[in-house]
């Protein structure tokens, strides 16, 4: 019926793009480490399931393997919100299997949105993670003149950020230089604005857009250390991407506990979350939460 509504390469709310299968293989470990330095040593030896466990965002960009929900207007395209839900850990050797789905699509001052779930199952149908990105694009009547977003775009004043500002109980990670080989491991091996510079001049961008997923990577690398097995067992994010992490930027997260409250017989903490650069400007803002085991 959908096909007799909608035309075949039409962006809707409901538009199905079936699923891939993956096999999470150490080699896919090695290239997860090498494109966001997230060592745990969970991720090679022993864990307190036994083996290794995959990190809680092994297919960071799943979502990105059809780019068919895209809208016409790539120039100056930008990833926006993400949301996350974990379930249960994967463990190494495992074999999981997508479906992606979109689910919304909105307009928010200069840019239109679509936001594409993927839900993620293992070989025994239980469903693993699920997660939500909203991408944003330019509205088709806007001109392709000059950088869509440059580097000062985040010194102007109107983009401050009030977050970390409560009380409660901090989590530190260290800050990270994100080098060009970092996004070639993340992002690649095909060349694109996320790796290449030349690629992001065309489509509106002075240098190298790291990924945005790469951030979000970072605090669930972040909630992970601090919270183990709590993270991966219901663990849940959502996270605004507010200011372009450029190549060779050095950038991290950081965390306050601001809450915690019962979930049947265990705790939940609530945290803000948050990445900024080494010059204090925030790049990411937004909420994750955890079991406490």
């Amino acid at each position: 019926m959908a096909n007799e509504i909608f035309d075949r390469k039409e962006v809707y709310v409901g538009r199905d793009f079936g699923g891939i299968t993956y096999d999470i293989t150490p080699d896919l470990i090695a290239t997860y480490i090498a494109g966001t330095g997230d060592d745990n040593p969970w991720y090679r030896g022993n864990s307190p399931l036994g083996g290794p466990i995959a990190p809680a965002l092994i297919l960071h960009s799943a979502v990105y393997q059809t780019l068919g929900w895209y809208l016409p207007n790539i120039y100056g395209n930008l990833h926006a919100r993400q949301e996350w839900s974990l379930f249960a850990p994967v463990m190494v050797g495992e074999r999981l299997k997508t479906r992606a789905i979109i689910v919304d699509r909105y307009v928010k001052r200069d840019r239109e949105y679509v936001v594409n779930e993927v839900l993620v199952g293992n070989a025994s149908g239980q469903l693993v993670s699920r997660s939500r990105t909203h991408q944003s694009f330019l509205l088709p009547e806007q001109t392709k003149q000059g950088f869509v977003v440059d580097k000062s775009r985040e010194k102007d004043s109107s983009r401050t950020f009030k977050i970390g500002e409560r009380g409660g109980d901090p989590i530190d990670a260290p800050m990270r230089k994100i080098t060009e080989e970092m996004c070639m491991a993340f992002s690649g091996p095909a060349r694109n604005y996320h790796n290449d510079k030349q690629k992001a001049v065309e489509l509106g961008f002075p240098e190298i857009v790291v990924q945005g997923m790469l951030s979000v990577c970072l605090v669930a690398e972040m909630m992970t250390r601090r919270f183990g097995l709590g993270f991966l067992y219901g663990g849940k994010m959502d996270l605004r991407l507010v200011n372009v992490v450029w190549g060779n930027d050095i950038a991290g997260p950081k965390g306050l506990i601001v809450e915690r409250h019962p979930e049947g017989k265990r705790t939940r903490a609530e945290v803000e979350v948050w990445c900024d650069k080494a010059d204090g400007a925030k790049t990411l803002v937004g909420t994750a939460s955890a079991l406490e085991l």
